[in-house]
């Protein structure tokens, strides 16, 4: 009878699994049977909720179910994404991914939780990028990154950059600026892009890194003034703007902000590549793309096991900026 018992119990629990992976396959066969969740770290109207909803809308009519973005703010984005690592592997709660949460994972020591980027999300794709301009306000008396740097270097401690806190983008590529050029800009932190961006056209600072959808509008009413952008390569959306790396700081490169989506670890391979096929097809079209260039959005996608490559990469460049700027995690 022991024999026989210990014969049963291996052929059982070979039962589930085959039962199981009969379940996911009808799963990813049938998918979407339900509306699906697009989670978002921040409040409504900037860029990352602004590109969720575009292409929300379009996946909507490709998959035939509705796809709602709901807005999850605070602790830097950490409540979204929390609440999707935990969500059901099944497809129908995805979380958008920004450079936020990159940053958040070259730091685990100031999660709350005990998380993993890599190990506890599946990547689906990229869907855009911002880049961000070096901004200074108009009584700044500089016209270009060297001239800024000279006057940073004359005047020590007196000139100041908006951010919205440690580990933002802004805080990131300022204080990368500041330890290549060996400066010290004094960081003014604020509670949001939006209320930076305010600063920095009123003149409460002197110059700040600002994604490009928040600068468009105050550039064409000359209430700041543009001197370069952050990544290595002008941007297509704004040609004549020269990059920092080739307008006085040689080896500057830190592009800004993107945006993708992921879903918990452990869904179904088919429905990852037909959400990330799906996404293609709807960021691709030159609808889609003529909305993101609107908004100072450059589209972007890529396969499952690019995206995944690429934050891969994306997490250790951080982990070595903020090693490079002394920047500790608490």
């Amino acid at each position: 009878m022991r024999k026989l018992g210990r014969g049963i119990f291996p052929l059982f629990a070979g039962i589930v699994a085959c039962a199981n992976l009969a379940v996911l396959d009808s799963l990813a066969q049938s998918y979407p049977v339900k509306p699906i969740r697009m989670i978002v770290g921040f409040s409504p109207a900037g860029g990352a909720d602004t590109a969720a909803r575009l292409v929300a809308q379009k996946l909507s009519e490709n998959l035939g179910q509705p796809v709602v973005v709901e807005n999850r703010p605070g602790a830097s984005g950490s409540i979204a994404t929390e609440t999707v690592a935990k969500s059901r592997a099944d497809g129908y709660t995805l979380l958008l991914l920004t450079v936020i949460g990159i940053v958040q994972a070259a730091m685990p020591a100031k999660l709350p939780y005990d998380l993993d980027l890599e190990r506890d999300f599946a990547p689906i794709s990229l869907l855009g990028a911002t880049r961000y301009l070096l901004v200074v306000h108009p009584s700044v008396p500089t016209r270009n990154v060297k001239e800024l740097i000279a006057l940073a270097r004359l005047q020590p401690g007196t000139l100041s950059y908006a951010s919205s806190g440690m580990g933002s983008v802004a805080h990131l590529m300022a204080e990368l600026f500041n330890s290549m050029a060996k400066v010290k800009i004094i960081q003014v932190p604020y509670k949001g892009s939006g209320q930076y961006t305010v600063a920095i056209a009123s003149g409460e600072v002197h110059m700040s890194f600002v994604s490009l959808p928040a600068v468009l509008p105050l550039l064409g009413a000359g209430k700041i003034r543009a001197l370069a952008i952050g990544s290595a390569k002008r941007s297509p959306l704004m040609p004549s703007i020269p990059t920092i790396d080739e307008s006085g700081l040689p080896g500057y490169d830190m592009s800004g902000t993107w945006f993708g989506v992921v879903a918990p670890a452990g869904v179904p391979k088919d429905i990852i590549a037909r959400l990330s096929t799906v996404i293609g097809k709807v960021v691709n079209t030159p609808e889609m793309q003529e909305s993101f260039n609107k908004r100072g959005i450059e589209p972007q996608t890529n396969t499952p096991e690019q995206f995944a490559a690429f934050i891969h990469s994306e997490i250790a460049l951080n982990t070595k900026l903020i090693r490079s700027i002394g920047m500790k995690a608490e």
